[in-house]
C-alpha cells in the first residue's frame, strides 16, 4: 500500500486563517442550517413567553430570530465579538424587543441576575475559557432561570464536515491535528454536561438533535470549502490546487449522492441545559 502524500502547503504568509468574519458566507456554509437546530432547541426548552433572553455568541442573529418566532419573548439581547456578525443580524433581525452589540463572552457587560434565560449556539468549543462563559451566562440569569447551549457533534454526525474531514486526514494525515472532532473534546456529551455542573448548573440535562441537511448537488456541498472562513474552508484552502481537487475527488467519492445529484446528510448538535440556582 502506498503511504498517503502530504499535500503541499502554500506559506504561512499565504494561509488563511481560521476566521469566522462575513456573515453571508458562515450562511452558506452552516448557518442555514443551524437555523433548523434552533427551532429544534427552542421546542426543548420550552421556556414561556415573555422572558428577558440572553444570547452569548449570537453570531449573525439565527437563534435570536427564531426565539422572536417561537418565544415571543420580553426581549433579547446578543452578544458576539465579531463585528461583521453583528452587523449581519442588526440588518437581518430587525425588532424593537433585539438588541445587537460587540462583547466577550468570558466578560458579559450585564448586571447579575437580570435575565431569565442565557443561552449560546455553536460557541462554547471555540473559547479559550469555556468553563468562565457558562458561569458568565449562568451569572446573569436570576435564581431558578435557565443556562442552556448546543455545539455541533464534530466527531460523528455532523456529517457535511465530517466528511470533509475524513478525507483530508485520508490524504493527509498531519490534518488530523485540524479536525473539529479531535480538537474539541467539548462537543460531547459528557464533557458538556460536566461543564454546566462545574459552572453550578442544576438540573443538567443533554440532549441530541438532528436535522437534515439537503444540498441540491455536489457543487451545494464543496463551494461553501472554498470561501475560506471556518477551520474546515481555510485548511481547504491553503492546499495548492492539485491536492484541492485531490479532496474534492475524495469526499465527492464517499458522498451519498442521489440519483437525481441531491446529497442528504444529517447535521446533529449536542444540547445542554440547566438551572440556576434558587
Amino acid at each position: 500500500m502506498t503511504a498517503p502524500v502530504r499535500p503541499e502547503r502554500k506559506s504561512l504568509s499565504e494561509e488563511r486563517e481560521e476566521v469566522w468574519l462575513s456573515g453571508n458566507l458562515y450562511e452558506s456554509y452552516v448557518g442555514r442550517w443551524s437555523r433548523h437546530v434552533a427551532r429544534e432547541f427552542l421546542t426543548w426548552l420550552k421556556i414561556p413567553k415573555d422572558k428577558d433572553w440572553l444570547d452569548v455568541g449570537c453570531g449573525t442573529g439565527a437563534l435570536a430570530g427564531i426565539t422572536l418566532q417561537q418565544n415571543s419573548p420580553h426581549r433579547v439581547k446578543g452578544f458576539d465579538p465579531s463585528a461583521s456578525f453583528i452587523g449581519y443580524a442588526k440588518a437581518n433581525v430587525s425588532h424593537p424587543h433585539v438588541s445587537f452589540e460587540s462583547g466577550d463572552a468570558h466578560h458579559l457587560a450585564v448586571a447579575s441576575a437580570s435575565f431569565d434565560v442565557a443561552v449560546s449556539g455553536l460557541v462554547l468549543n471555540f473559547l479559550a475559557q469555556p468553563l468562565r462563559a457558562v458561569g458568565e451566562m449562568a451569572r446573569v440569569v436570576r435564581p431558578d432561570g435557565t443556562v442552556a447551549a448546543y455545539v455541533w457533534d464534530y466527531a460523528d454526525k455532523m456529517e457535511l464536515i465530517r466528511y470533509f474531514w475524513d478525507a483530508a486526514v485520508m490524504l493527509d494525515p498531519t490534518a488530523l491535528a485540524l479536525h473539529e472532532g479531535h480538537r474539541f473534546p467539548l462537543c460531547h456529551p459528557e464533557p458538556l454536561a460536566e461543564l454546566f455542573v462545574q459552572a453550578g448548573l442544576r438540573s443538567v440535562e443533554v440532549k441530541a438533535i438532528d436535522v437534515p441537511t439537503v444540498f441540491r448537488d455536489f457543487e451545494d456541498y464543496w463551494s461553501p470549502f472554498l470561501d475560506g472562513q471556518g477551520p474546515a474552508p481555510s485548511y481547504c484552502v491553503s492546499l495548492s490546487s492539485e491536492h484541492r481537487n485531490a479532496l474534492r475527488d475524495r469526499i465527492q467519492a464517499d458522498l451519498p449522492v442521489a440519483a437525481n445529484g441531491s446529497v442528504t446528510l444529517v447535521a446533529r448538535v449536542w444540547a445542554v441545559r440547566g438551572r440556576t440556582p434558587k
